[in-house]
């Protein structure tokens, strides 16, 4: 099992950046492939970016392309997002993911992913 708990969550104006991390108990974060959601009241939960076990293979959503970066290091079994240029919009509950199956690639629905963390408040003001 793995125990995710995600951290740097804030208060920032638009236009500035914060960078979450989610940090992985265990000795197996290297057999999981890690995601990033959001949601925020009354819609539904949002991929926001993943990244394959090695790190060789991301994928952002659209509305985050260009802005948002993951990474990840094995090492430290730590997930990271980058997120520059937030926008007012960005403003949500944002979740770290484990998904246990891919080998190689990533997968974009939330169902398919194994563990969950609690959860980071980001807020963006206009």
């Amino acid at each position: 099992q793995v125990q995710l708990v995600e951290s740097g969550g804030g208060l920032v104006q638009a236009g500035g950046s914060l960078r979450l991390s989610c940090a992985a108990s265990g000795r197996t974060f290297s057999s999981y492939a890690m995601g990033w959601f959001r949601q925020t009241p009354g819609k539904e939960r949002e991929f926001v970016a993943a990244i394959s076990r090695s790190g060789g293979s991301t994928r952002a959503a659209d509305s985050v392309k260009g802005r948002f970066t993951i990474s990840r290091d094995n090492a430290k079994n730590t997930v990271y997002l980058q997120m520059n240029s937030l926008k007012p919009e960005d403003t949500a509950v944002y979740y770290c993911a484990a998904d246990r199956l891919p080998r190689l690639g990533v997968r974009v629905a939330g169902e398919e992913y194994d563990y969950w963390g609690q959860g980071a408040q980001v807020t963006v003001s206009s």
